[in-house]
């Protein structure tokens, strides 16, 4: 499934987790990782330039965070990342540059890339998400399958074995996601694509596509 690699979903220039992801091959592959990679990463930061808060919780000095805000380590707040009042960070989470956290959006074990927003009640876990994504008021991932097996990644006929009982939503650069969608467990959104409204979307959506339905998946002109 190229249309599911790294390569193939995301500019590594816009993450300050570059070197993580630069592993491996699938993004999910990543998840088991994050948290490990966040405190190696967190002491090596630049002291002028970020805060160590807390227990492995590392805040840019130019980020905006909210007095009302919750953030659990491990965690890095990136260079004028916003977390708006009420923003719940349960832990294993990047924050990327300029990215939007906003009110009673909840955050687990995710790499949010630069300029991503998820700004109104959101829930994001187990989950990449690209350079200026967006996920509209109410849109979720959905992060574990409803009879509890382990998750896997289909695209048609093509499936990949994740090995993941927790696994959201790899979303790819520039995706728009409209409100009140839901993303199942092992969806994949390729970069530049656009998610409607109230959407239920599960599988492999490729890149520069609309999503209207699960039947009515069309190219962007």
């Amino acid at each position: 499934m190229e249309e599911c690699k790294i390569c193939n979903l995301y500019n590594l220039e816009e993450t300050i987790a570059k070197e993580l992801l630069k592993k491996y091959i699938y993004p999910w592959e990543v998840l088991p990782n994050i948290s490990d990679y966040i405190i190696e990463l967190g002491n090596k930061l630049d002291k002028e330039k970020y805060e160590k808060k807390g227990e492995n919780i590392w805040i840019a000095k130019t980020a905006k965070v909210a007095p009302t805000a919750y953030i659990s380590g491990p965690a890095i707040i990136g260079e004028n990342a916003e977390i708006r009042h009420c923003a719940f960070i349960r832990g294993k989470a990047i924050v990327g540059e300029g990215a939007v956290v906003g009110n009673s959006t909840e955050l687990k074990n995710v790499i949010l890339f630069n300029k991503v927003q998820v700004p109104h009640y959101n829930y994001v876990g187990d989950s990449i998400l690209g350079y200026k994504s967006h996920m509209g008021a109410g849109s979720i991932t959905s992060n574990v399958k409803s009879d509890k097996k382990l998750v896997v990644v289909k695209n048609g006929k093509e499936q990949i074995e994740t090995g993941l009982k927790k696994f959201g939503a790899m979303i790819g650069d520039e995706v728009e996601v409209g409100c009140g969608s839901i993303l199942n467990p092992g969806s994949v959104i390729g970069k530049n694509s656009n998610i409607y409204p109230l959407s239920s979307v599960r599988g492999v959506i490729p890149e520069k596509s609309i999503y209207k339905n699960k039947n009515e998946i069309v190219e962007k002109n």
